[in-house]
C-alpha cells in the first residue's frame, strides 16, 4: 500500500475530498519522515507543534464540504517567509527569536484553503550566499548524497522535497533560488512572472528581482500550487494545458549559453542535447537560438540585487553587524561600493537586455536551457569563510521577470542535473505543459534517492 506521504498532491487531495483519507494521518505520515529522516537531512529547522490540530481543524471543514483544493494537504515553508506563530529568523543570529506575528500573503492564500504548516525550512542566511557553517542551524544536505549541498537558497525545500519529506515546499528566487535547489536535489522548481505571486511577509534579498514560488516532486504539483497562489482571472492557469501534446510548441535551444563554458560538466551537454532531441521526438519544433551574453545578464542584475540587500540591511547592519556570517557580509559590502551611477545605468540595461531576450526568443514558444552547469558541488568546498559561487544560467530570468521552470533531466556520477525552461510573461501554463511532457516521457523525476528506502 502507498505510504501517504508518497500521494501527488491530487492524489491526496481527491481521497481527503471523498474521506477515503483523513488529513490527520496524512499529516501524521508527514511528521513521521521528518522525525526520521530531519536528523540527517537538516531540512527543517522548525517544525510546528500545532500541526495536528491544524490537521483536525482541515478534517472538520472537508466534513463540511468547505476548504479549498489544499484543505488538509501538509506543507513546508522556507525560514525567509512568514507563517503566523513560527519563527522567522532568515537562518541568520541577526533575528534570533523572532516570531512572526502574521502570515505572508502566499502562507495567507493556503491557509485560506485549508492547508497544514509542517514547519519552517533551512535557508541562506537572509537568502543570500551559503552553506555557512557558522550560523544558527546546519546546513540542509543533498538526498542523493549527504556530502553534498543542496544549493541554495532555498536549501531546506530542496531537501524537504527530494528527501520525501513534503510533496511541496515554497520557497523565494532573487537569482536562482528555486531553480538551482531543484537542480541539484532532483525535484521540480518553479519560478513564475514576476509579480504574479505577492512576496508581501517574505523578507526581501532584492525587492525588483524577489520571486516567490513552489518546489515540488512533479510538475502538475507546482502548477497546481501556483494556481493556488495566484490571485484573480489575470493570468492563465499554470495547469491549464497539463497533458497537452507538445506539436503545437517551438522551442529554442540556448546551447550556447552553457556548452562552450569551461566550467560545464560534459554530462550536462549530453543531458541538454538529449532533452533538446527528445522534445523534437515528442513532435515540438526545436530551433538552435543564440542569446546575448550572459555575464551582461549577470554583471546588471549582480549591481541591482546588491544595492538593494544593502538598503533592505542597512539599519540592521548598523546595529547587529557582528551577529552576521562573514560571507552574508561580503555580499552586503558589495553594494556598498555601488555608485547611483552605477545602479542607474544598470536599470537601464535591465529594460535594454529584456527586450534583447524577447529579440532572441522571437518565433519561439519557450527556452531550453541549462539551470546549473554542474550537478551539487561537496559540501567541503564551503568550508572556508570566503562566499563560494556555483556556476548556474538563472539570474537573467529574475532581471526580464519571465516565468522559469527546473526540472530533473539526467544524472551525473548519482547525482541530478536539471533542464531550464524558459516562457513569456503569463505563460506558465505552456512552460508546465512542455515540463509535464517531458516528465511523462521520461523517468528522472520518478528516481528518488536511496535515502529514501533506506529511511523507510
Amino acid at each position: 500500500m502507498t505510504d501517504p506521504a508518497d500521494l501527488p498532491l491530487s492524489e491526496a487531495a481527491a481521497a481527503l475530498r471523498h474521506r477515503r483519507l483523513t488529513s490527520r494521518l496524512l499529516t501524521e505520515a508527514a511528521l513521521d519522515r521528518v522525525a526520521r529522516r530531519n536528523p540527517q537531512l537538516h531540512a527543517f529547522t522548525h517544525v510546528n507543534p500545532a500541526a495536528l490540530a491544524e490537521a483536525d481543524h482541515a478534517d472538520a471543514l472537508l466534513a463540511a464540504g468547505q476548504g479549498g483544493v489544499f484543505c488538509g494537504l501538509p506543507v513546508a515553508v522556507k525560514d525567509l517567509i512568514d507563517v503566523k506563530g513560527q519563527p522567522a529568523t532568515c537562518g541568520s543570529a541577526v533575528l534570533a527569536g523572532r516570531v512572526a506575528s502574521a502570515d505572508a500573503a502566499a502562507v495567507a492564500r493556503l491557509r485560506g484553503q485549508g492547508a497544514v504548516f509542517l514547519g519552517k525550512l533551512a535557508t541562506y542566511e537572509f537568502a543570500m550566499v551559503g552553506p555557512d557553517l557558522t550560523l544558527p542551524d546546519p546546513p540542509a544536505r543533498n538526498p542523493w548524497n549527504l556530502g553534498h549541498i543542496t544549493g541554495g537558497s532555498s536549501s531546506g525545500a530542496a531537501a524537504a522535497v527530494a528527501g520525501g519529506l513534503v510533496r511541496m515546499a515554497l520557497g523565494t528566487d532573487t537569482g536562482g533560488s528555486i531553480r538551482a535547489p531543484a537542480a541539484y536535489s532532483g525535484c521540480v522548481g518553479l519560478k513564475p512572472s514576476f509579480g504574479r505571486i505577492a512576496c508581501t511577509g517574505a523578507f526581501p534579498l532584492s525587492p525588483s528581482l524577489d520571486h516567490l514560488g513552489p518546489l515540488a516532486a512533479t510538475v502538475a504539483e507546482a502548477a497546481l500550487t501556483l494556481d493556488a497562489l495566484t490571485e484573480g482571472a489575470a493570468y492563465r492557469p499554470a495547469s491549464a494545458r497539463l497533458g497537452q501534446p507538445v506539436h503545437d510548441l517551438t522551442i529554442g535551444f540556448a546551447r550556447n549559453w552553457f556548452a562552450a563554458d569551461p566550467q560545464v560538466s560534459p554530462a550536462v551537454v549530453a543531458a541538454l542535447d538529449d532533452a533538446a532531441a527528445l522534445y523534437s521526438q515528442l513532435g515540438a519544433h526545436i530551433r538552435l537560438i543564440d542569446l546575448p551574453d550572459y555575464g551582461l545578464y549577470e554583471a546588471a542584475a549582480s549591481v541591482i540585487l546588491h544595492a538593494e540587500a544593502l538598503e533592505v540591511h542597512r539599519d540592521l547592519i548598523a546595529t547587529r553587524q557582528s551577529r552576521y556570517g562573514r560571507p552574508t557580509l561580503q555580499c552586503l559590502a558589495f553594494g556598498a561600493v555601488i555608485t547611483p551611477q552605477a545602479l542607474a545605468q544598470s536599470r537601464a540595461a535591465q529594460t535594454r537586455l529584456a527586450a534583447g531576450m524577447a529579440a532572441a526568443m522571437a518565433g519561439c514558444d519557450l527556452i531550453l536551457t541549462a539551470t546549473t552547469l554542474t550537478p551539487a558541488p561537496p559540501s567541503s568546498a564551503f568550508d572556508g569563510e570566503q562566499a563560494v559561487w556555483t556556476p548556474m544560467r538563472t539570474i537573467p530570468f529574475n532581471l526580464t521577470g519571465q516565468p522559469a521552470l527546473s526540472l530533473p533531466c539526467g544524472f551525473d556520477r548519482g547525482l541530478p542535473l536539471g533542464l531550464q525552461l524558459v516562457g513569456r510573461m503569463g505563460d506558465e501554463d505552456v512552460l508546465c505543459q512542455a515540463g509535464h511532457a517531458f516528465e511523462q516521457a521520461t523517468d528522472f523525476s520518478a528516481q528518488h534517492p536511496l535515502f529514501r528506502s533506506e529511511f523507510a
